[in-house]
């Protein structure tokens, strides 16, 4: 989970902030200057930042309004990092269908190991939510001066209690009851450039959840947790170590908005015994995206994303199975709240068409339809389909990276639905 993306709604101070930096997928993506976007087999736009206007350009012209000081011009930030270390610093309150109100800070620094290597970049934050939920990510791309060797991190800890609703598409919202759990991520992979924009890697991924207690479950009645983990769960505990083999395709000209490319990103881990684990399973997620311009000479974007996500043989930790909004980022399934659907597979698609609504860019809409489907305990087959749906705006956060505050209301089946909020594109 991109902790920064999914709850920093609004921005409560912009001191020291030099650049933003958006998550949108496994990688954690470089920001991209402006001489980096117009590449022999990328789409490009020529713009004029000076008729464009972002929450910086307004934030400025507050200042100015307020104190009578004059601001100094911005440029391209991206244009500018060169060697040296770049440090933000953002306070920010926010909003989830999983955990209420909440307020983080927010960290990043940027820097690049010569003029010439790709933008590295550390993230990191403290959330604290109306639920008592505590989230602590350190999430950093590190690139080599040749950008031969990409060293990519995720390590989390997390103290989240949140609902469980059983496994399979048949499940109903009535029955979902609270489990809590603290949890500690320790994701590592090393990529290494196989041919332009591909590349290949491998890496190590160690999750432990603990103090794993169903809160208030139904009473009389043997939960699917209690159920599929009988004879998985030991002291209350989850633990999965593996290798992962890593394949990546990205010619997307701007990973954190898009306006025209692919994406395609291939990742089997494997958790044998050796490596720790109290029993063998192996899983396979495949995170494939396109984006298209439409109509051809605007800046509007059709944008697909697919995210399937198996468990190729044995049976994964309860809390590790394949389940809503349980990529990466939490972006899967707007409609529906984290967790909502659990099984040992998932199916997901979804499309979205970004569109501007002033000519300065500061604002935009977006239409947005979703699907997703998890296989059944008893079948093992995909026999439901749930679909999601829904609109939203956004609000132009830096004009130079295109980052935006991304606000959307989402709607499922059976009355589901809520606020989701990014910053950055959803995907």
């Amino acid at each position: 989970m991109n902790v920064a993306s999914q709850f920093a709604a609004f921005l409560l101070c912009m001191c020291s902030v030099s650049a933003a930096v958006a998550q949108s997928d496994n990688h954690v993506v470089p920001l991209l200057s402006t001489r980096d976007s117009c590449g022999s087999d990328s789409f490009c736009v020529t713009r004029n930042y000076k008729n464009e206007l972002d929450f910086k350009d307004l934030a400025a012209e507050l200042w100015h309004y307020t104190t009578g000081r004059k601001v100094s011009k911005r440029i391209d930030t991206g244009e500018v990092i060169n060697t040296r270390l770049r440090i933000s610093a953002v306070p920010a309150a926010g909003y989830s269908l999983a955990t209420g109100l909440a307020g983080l800070v927010a960290a990043n620094a940027l820097f690049r190991t010569n003029v010439d290597a790709n933008t590295s970049t550390m993230v990191t934050s403290f959330t604290y939510t109306v639920r008592n939920q505590i989230i602590l990510p350190l999430l950093s791309s590190i690139w080599t001066g040749d950008n031969k060797y990409n060293i990519v991190t995720d390590w989390r800890y997390v103290k989240f209690p949140s609902y469980t609703y059983g496994l399979g598409g048949y499940t109903k919202v009535s029955d979902g009851y609270e489990i809590t759990y603290s949890a500690i991520r320790l994701h590592s992979t090393l990529l290494r450039m196989i041919r332009h924009n591909m590349y290949a890697g491998i890496g190590y991924n160690m999750d432990y959840f603990y103090n794993i207690d169903e809160i208030n479950p139904p009473p009389g009645k043997v939960t699917d947790f209690e159920r599929y983990e009988l004879s998985k769960i030991v002291n209350k505990n989850e633990f999965a170590s593996g290798i992962t083999f890593n394949f990546l395709y990205d010619n997307r000209t701007n990973p954190i908005n898009p306006e025209k490319g692919n994406f395609f990103n291939v990742i089997y881990r494997t958790n044998v015994t050796s490596l720790g684990n109290n029993y063998s399973w192996r899983s396979l997620v495949v995170d494939a995206r396109k984006y298209i311009p439409f109509p051809h000479n605007s800046e509007n974007v059709l944008a697909f994303w697919t995210y399937d996500w198996f468990t190729v043989t044995g049976q994964a930790p309860y809390l590790m199975m394949p389940n809503t909004g349980g990529d990466p980022f939490s972006n899967t399934g707007r409609g529906y709240i984290l967790g909502r659907f659990r099984g040992n597979n998932m199916a997901y698609v979804e499309g979205e068409y970004r569109f501007g609504l002033t000519n300065n860019g500061l604002l935009g809409g977006v239409v947005f339809a979703n699907a997703e489907s998890v296989t059944e305990q008893a079948s093992g087959k995909f026999e439901t389909v749930a679909p999601g749906w829904g609109a939203g705006v956004r609000l132009k956060l830096d004009k130079f990276s295109r980052t935006n505050v991304a606000l959307d209301y989402g709607f499922g089946l059976n009355g589901s639905g809520g606020l989701f909020v990014n910053i950055g594109e959803v995907f």
